[in-house]
């Protein structure tokens, strides 16, 4: 075999730091991008809060900088492009999942009263358990037993792989399983009720023998809970339980509706949660017959550079003081041009969904039309993947409500005159037509399907059934026996 040497051209996109900046700024929500824009302020002393004032200071203060910059040639740093590019797709180079951004400081007063007023701090489920146990009398061998079985409880209270715990303890502490169970007995008398629990029949009788002996419908929910499938309760198929069980379907829907106030999860009061709050950036809003799409200024506050530390700089000046401020001068330029172009591309997707979406704010979800990320992507000639981004965790508020981005995409339908619809137009169809069924005549799913014909949509009873399903509306066999 020759070897040979071949001289190819090629063009590549280099994946610098301000291109990196650029598209990780662009998948941010709302909340993280706040956290980043506080951290900035907090570590570049070139960046501000724009609130109006010194805006001539700050003209001045850019014109002789520019004019330091044409005197000194020499200092390629400050050739900074106005406008990053976003557009590209980096699912092979660049993760697709934002870095998390450094928590904010104490004093950052806004983020901490937010963090309070949303953070619910509870006792850990282990720490209020061994606590409970140091007041009860146990022996040293039983305190033993029941810190390992403390231990082995899960976070929705339960104790998993039972056979394989109570065989390594009888082994470990030399005793019998008669032992161990003495232990979990009394672990069952802890707070919170049901926990503990091997099963969930187990974790339901456990609150059920807890509650008062003269508690109604109490004894008939033991009896279904120690000797019944959990599992009919499911079906709501009633009348051959009430004859197993010997006892009128009053009594027993009284014995179920005790089951249901019962805890599945016992641990799961003592699990810490934030409430989310959605923030919407794009506003839609209807002016003059026209919808006008503005994004939310409340987001995150205006930025700018230094007028006065913008000022100090000297271009021929070396030290360690006036590199310091260049390199700041820099990474500001880069964040304030990243998020411009972040708020650039956001706007521009968002007016493109607005105008593909129109029906749909005229008449609801039943005008929904199909649209996918390549219609938006080929629209603003920008790459799907850009698109993709700018539409990750970003709400709009709509005078029908507030909606994710994303929420606007569905796939098509062909229809009989040789268009498309959209499959959140015919999910919506479909709950409607289920909200206006007769009681105890449900439509199934093939007369669905044949009701969406006579609409000029085609779809088979298999797809009817999958959205159905995403609806979380029951089977026609199960809402026949809710309506009886």
């Amino acid at each position: 075999m020759k070897q040979s040497l071949n001289l190819n051209l090629s063009q590549s996109l280099t994946m610098t730091p301000a291109l990196q900046q650029a598209i990780r700024m662009l998948q941010l929500s709302t909340l993280d991008l706040k956290t980043e824009i506080q951290e900035a302020l907090e570590t570049n002393v070139m960046l501000e809060a724009d609130d109006g004032h010194d805006e001539i200071d700050a003209r001045e203060a850019t014109r002789a900088e520019a004019a330091e910059t044409q005197r000194s040639a020499s200092d390629t740093s400050a050739d900074i492009p106005e406008n990053l590019p976003v557009d590209a797709d980096w699912n092979d180079i660049y993760s697709g999942s934002a870095a998390p951004a450094p928590a904010p400081t104490s004093d950052d007063e806004d983020y901490w009263d937010y963090r309070q007023a949303n953070l619910t701090s509870t006792p850990d489920l282990h720490a209020h358990l061994t606590w409970q146990a140091d007041m009860h009398r146990f022996s040293d061998v039983q305190r033993a037993i029941a810190d390992h079985l403390i231990d082995a409880i899960n976070d929705r209270g339960l104790l998993e792989d039972w056979n394989e715990l109570s065989s390594r303890l009888i082994q470990d502490f030399e005793t019998d399983e008669a032992a161990i169970e003495t232990v979990l007995t009394e672990i069952h008398r802890f707070d919170p009720p049901g926990v503990a629990a091997r099963t969930l029949a187990e974790c339901l009788s456990i609150q059920l023998h807890q509650m008062p002996a003269d508690t109604p419908a109490r004894d008939i929910a033991l009896r279904i809970i120690d000797n019944e499938p959990l599992e009919c309760l499911a079906s709501r198929d009633l009348a051959p339980l009430a004859r197993r069980l010997g006892i009128e379907p009053e009594a027993l829907e009284q014995a179920i509706g005790l089951i249901q106030t019962l805890q599945p999860h016992p641990g799961e009061a003592f699990t810490d949660h934030e409430s989310n709050y959605v923030v919407p950036e794009v506003f839609v809003t209807r002016q003059s017959s026209r919808w006008h799409v503005s994004l939310n200024s409340e987001i995150a506050p205006r930025l700018r550079i230094n007028s006065q530390y913008l000022a100090l700089i000297k271009r021929a000046d070396k030290s360690a003081d006036q590199t310091t401020l260049k390199s700041h001068l820099q990474e500001a330029r880069f964040f304030l041009n990243s998020l411009k172009s972040r708020n650039d591309t956001l706007l521009q997707v968002a007016q493109t969904i607005v105008e593909a979406q129109r029906a749909f704010l005229e008449y609801g979800e039943e005008a929904m039309k199909p649209l996918v990320l390549r219609d938006v992507a080929e629209q603003l000639e920008i790459h799907e993947s850009t698109v993709s981004r700018a539409t990750a965790n970003k709400y709009m508020q709509t005078p029908r409500g507030i909606f994710e981005l994303k929420y606007f995409f569905s796939s098509h339908v062909s229809t009989t005159d040789g268009g498309s619809a959209s499959a959140t137009a015919i999910q919506a169809m479909i709950k409607r037509m289920v909200a206006d069924e007769r009681p105890g005549k449900p439509l199934s799913d093939s007369k669905l399907a044949e009701l969406l014909l006579e609409n000029g949509i085609k779809v088979a009873r298999r797809t009817v059934a999958k959205y159905r399903e995403a609806l979380s509306i029951a089977p026609s066999h199960e809402r026949r026996r809710q309506a009886s």
